[in-house]
């Protein structure tokens, strides 16, 4: 039986038909700029054949989720884990459910990884369940590009992989790709070159209107009249549609996208001084975004203080009983000074944990300090802070105490840098660049700086940001304090 589609009419008033079983063998490909109506002309498709066979459409915008109120298409949005995404394709195979794969919010690495993953899992179905799908993929130079982009290596080679076995391999498998893209030069070209039947909108560039014009079989004089063509008209050609290039005017749809095209609307009326105050002014319903802060263990701010009066007095244990909390207060000024002592000696920043310990360990035996040196953790801690180059007498006791408290949930190399960029928030002064920031780590890199700050951002401890200058900001969200806009190259 052969089911014809009416996609829209030719010219002269013609109906524009479509071969159904003729395009599941032979595969299409949907080229034009954006706004030449490409997703219209997709939606149409998928509307007038929805009765007649599975879809799946990878929609990287979010642009068809509407097609499921209207057609029962069912709605995966590509969260959890890969192997969840390839079993739910797995499933949609299975029992034959039309889908949209919402791609919508991830950035294009993922997005590439997803589509990939929900390709393949369609893919290696088991061959008793090779039904005859048509699948979709909006924008596919995302998802097979010509060329290696910003995007990882892995997540383009997998991507690339999933797509060319979908053209190349799916027919027997009963998937029939069809692929839309904004630009011709920008698709890889085998990928491209595995479908039979073209559907080419408006374009501008030579490159584009030279290559859809080999693609349809045209002069490259000939290829000038792409420019020409309005928004919903496309040439169409292949063995589903029309043996020659013919002209053909998309019909109209069922159901709209949440993109397309923006009417314009007369501007508000107001003052320009109320119209400051909408700007400049923060709203009495904004709330400030912040990252919620994960931390290993959990512990609550009670048994904070609890672990620190412990070490207070396990420190003060230490000390003999002759000693008065004078002479506690100047055991802690000395060790103070012995490890300012040491990083005196600009290397000394930079040398490894275990030699400065031992260094401290012998200056303090040198010194006759009260109670012996104290253990490597707490070296640690106090080296920490040292590098960092903070003193706790600079800041209001109150203030400085809490950031303390935060700095303690952190491990002990990376709570220096902390109240360093505490210092920074309190003072309204410019953030620290990144060589100040790795040193207060003990490392010369600034690569090693920018992972701290995004190792602390993704534990909720601060977030980065940068002003239309290129000066990094940072706040610091359980305190509420933000530096000063600085120059993160700054030395």
């Amino acid at each position: 039986m052969t089911v014809q589609i009416d996609i829209g009419e030719m010219t002269g008033g013609a109906r524009a038909g479509l071969d159904l079983e003729e395009l599941l063998a032979t595969r299409l490909l949907v080229q034009g700029n954006s706004g030449s109506g490409k997703s219209h002309l997709l939606r149409r498709l998928l509307e007038q054949s929805a009765s007649w066979v599975q879809q799946a459409i990878i929609d990287p915008e979010g642009d068809f989720v509407s097609l499921a109120d209207k057609f029962g298409h069912v709605v995966v949005d590509a969260v959890g884990t890969e192997k969840d995404l390839q079993m739910i394709a797995a499933r949609v195979r299975q029992h034959r459910v039309s889908v949209v794969l919402n791609l919508e919010g991830l950035d294009a690495d993922r997005q590439m990884k997803a589509a990939a993953t929900f390709l393949d899992g369609l893919f290696d179905a088991d061959r008793d369940l090779w039904y005859p799908m048509l699948v979709i993929v909006d924008e596919a130079q995302l998802f097979a590009p010509a060329a290696a982009g910003e995007v990882t290596e892995e997540a383009r080679r997998r991507s690339l992989g999933a797509m060319t076995n979908l053209m190349c391999r799916g027919r027997k498998r009963g998937l029939a790709g069809v692929i839309a893209t904004q630009r011709l030069a920008k698709l890889a070209k085998n990928v491209a070159a595995e479908a039979s039947n073209f559907l080419m909108g408006r374009t501008f560039l030579d490159i584009d209107m030279a290559r859809a014009a080999d693609l349809l079989g045209m002069e490259r004089r000939q290829a000038e009249s792409f420019r020409n063509l309005d928004r919903g008209h496309f040439i169409a050609l292949g063995p589903a549609m029309s043996r020659r290039p013919v002209p053909v005017k998309i019909g109209p749809v069922e159901t709209m996208g949440r993109g397309g095209t923006h009417k314009l609307l007369p501007l508000p009326e107001q003052p320009k001084e109320d119209a400051k105050d909408l700007i400049f002014t923060p709203g009495a319903d904004e709330v400030q975004p912040v990252r919620q802060r994960f931390v290993e263990p959990v512990v609550s701010t009670g048994d904070v203080l609890d672990q620190l009066s412990s070490a207070e007095r396990a420190s003060a244990e230490d000390v003999p009983q002759a000693e008065s909390l004078l002479d506690f207060g100047e055991r802690e000024q000395k060790i103070s000074e012995i490890i300012a002592g040491i990083l005196e000696d600009e290397e000394a920043a930079f040398q490894p944990i275990a030699t400065l310990y031992q260094d401290f360990q012998v200056r303090c035996r040198i010194s006759k300090l009260a109670g012996g040196a104290p253990d490597l953790q707490t070296f640690r801690e106090k080296l920490s802070v040292a590098r960092a180059g903070v003193e706790k007498g600079e800041m209001d006791d109150g203030a400085w105490a809490q950031a303390e408290l935060i700095a303690s949930e952190l491990p002990e190399d990376m709570r220096g840098v902390y109240l360093l960029l505490a210092k920074a928030a309190i003072a309204k002064a410019p953030c620290p660049g990144n060589i100040e920031i790795a040193t207060a780590y003990g490392t010369r890199s600034p690569g090693r700086a920018r992972w701290l700050l995004s190792h602390m951002e993704e534990r909720g401890f601060l977030v980065c940001a940068t002003d239309l200058r290129g000066n990094r900001i940072v706040t610091l969200t359980d305190l509420g304090w933000q530096t000063a806009p600085g120059d993160e190259a700054a030395a």
